[in-house]
């Protein structure tokens, strides 16, 4: 297969996906009995969450590498460590050469290539010390098929007709379905959590494919943590499910998003899609309902692979300037393009911290950051998107409270765009410093603007002191 064959195969199940995504949530509108969603920590509005494969952040691949740079994701501004599973892998049936880690072999067990009960402990205890939780990833809907509880409870398992285990979806051929009707495998995922949040002081958990696992048992897990810490937090790893946010779940991921994003930066849709994406999400879900805003992370190809550097960038300035809560996945901070899903989640491919060709990303992300933590109107705000002269190329939105109003114009097309933003009154409204971001080329006054081809700025300016 040519590369361009390549490019066309990729852009054509990037625009399914896409399209999938949008609309599959078509019946799953917020249920009018129970329109609330929960109400989550108020500094959880305001954080960043970090990705980490520890195989692969690190040439080591333990814990021991990523307390080292604890200090370096501090001075990011990350708030939330978000581990990928830490727990042996099976071997059985596995995947690549060294197999998935969402194929568990023992949820009570660290991967000892990872280190030790002590190295994982003291991870935790130095990321606290920095004011940084850790939240580990729990495969809550299956486990490797040579796994401690295959051998001692085969009666935990999905299987078919003829009695055969199976997996819980054809595709996952490494691993083996949990079947919830059974009370005891809930009991004992329970039980495992509470592990986790009790004896290491984990700050909570982030539930893979979540909604594969019932809604009630994800509820009574709620209940359960939160007598251990009323502070848990719990990730949910899904989208277009707004049930999993009325009691159980914090905040969801943002896949229909991503999906127009990448049809978006592929040139299959034009960029209002993107609002209209947003504004659907808005409809299904409760007034808010928190979502983890992505453009990177362990499912998805990096993406300054899939966009470019510069497009990667404005992607993740939108990411960072809309509602939600922002995530970074390990090494994009400097522009990594190693893989980082298939073949990336089956072997051992470390992020490469110095790649060439780079603008300084960490200090434009840092200053980023600082700002959306500056400022209550990135994270308890109104979002505004604003009208503009070429929809199809700009994304123009407003973030706004009752002190400051923030105006943001993003151009996701890879040419020059000129034309204007509908303001009522664009007085006031001053340039942002970002750290090494040049000032606009061309000379022009809002509402006008004069974009390069994925250039983004961000203008400011005071409502009231």
């Amino acid at each position: 297969m040519n590369k361009i064959q390549q490019k066309l195969r990729y852009l054509l199940a990037t625009a399914l996906m896409g399209w999938l995504a949008i609309n599959s949530a078509a019946g799953s509108e917020a249920d009018s009995s129970n329109p609330s969603t929960r109400k989550s920590p108020d500094w959880l509005r305001s954080a960043v969450v970090y990705e980490i494969s520890p195989r692969n952040f690190s040439k080591e691949g333990d814990f021991n590498a990523i307390t080292a740079r604890l200090d370096e994701l501090k001075d990011l501004g990350v708030d939330i460590l978000w581990l990928m599973p830490i727990h042996p892998i099976g071997e059985k049936m596995k995947k690549g050469s060294i197999g998935s880690p969402f194929a568990v072999r023992d949820f009570y067990a660290i991967n000892p290539d990872y280190g030790t009960t002590n190295d994982f402990k003291r991870l935790i205890a130095e990321a606290h010390k920095r004011d940084m939780k850790v939240v580990m990833d729990i495969v809550a809907g299956q486990t490797a098929w040579d796994s401690v509880l295959m051998e001692e409870h085969p009666q935990f398992y999905q299987k078919d007709a003829n009695g055969s285990i199976i997996p819980p979806d054809p595709a996952w051929t490494d691993v083996a379905g949990l079947n919830y009707t059974n009370q005891d495998v809930r009991r004992y995922m329970i039980g495992m959590m509470k592990y986790w949040l009790k004896d290491f002081g984990v700050d909570g958990f982030r539930c893979d494919v979540s909604s594969t696992v019932p809604l009630d048992f994800w509820e009574a897990v709620r209940a359960e943590l939160e007598k251990i810490n009323p502070q848990v937090i719990i990730l949910a790893d899904a989208g277009a499910k707004p049930a999993l946010l009325y009691k159980a779940f914090d905040v969801d991921s943002s896949w229909a998003m991503v999906s127009a994003l990448n049809m978006v930066m592929s040139s299959v849709l034009p960029v209002y899609r993107m609002k209209q994406s947003w504004e659907h999400t808005q409809q299904q879900f409760p007034k808010g309902a928190l979502h983890l805003r992505f453009t990177d992370n362990h499912e998805e190809n990096r993406a300054v692979v899939r966009y470019g550097v510069n497009g990667a960038l404005a992607a993740q300035v939108l990411m960072l300037t809309l509602d939600g809560v922002p995530l970074f996945y390990n090494g994009m901070e400097v522009g990594d393009a190693t893989e980082s899903t298939d073949p990336a989640l089956f072997e051992k491919m470390p992020v490469f911290w110095n790649p060439g060709g780079r603008p300084p990303l960490r200090d434009i992300y840092r200053d980023l950051i600082k700002l959306r933590k500056q400022y209550a109107a990135f994270y308890n705000g109104d979002v505004v998107w604003l009208e503009n002269t070429t929809p199809g190329e700009v994304v123009s939105l407003l973030r706004r409270d009752a002190k400051d109003e923030f105006l943001v114009l993003i151009n996701f097309s890879s040419r020059r765009v000129t034309g204007s933003v509908e303001l009522s009154n664009a007085d006031g409204f001053e340039l942002v410093k970002i750290s090494s971001r040049p000032k606009p080329q061309v000379d022009t006054r809002l509402p006008d603007f004069s974009l390069s081809g994925y250039e983004w700025f961000i203008y400011h300016r005071t409502v009231s002191k």
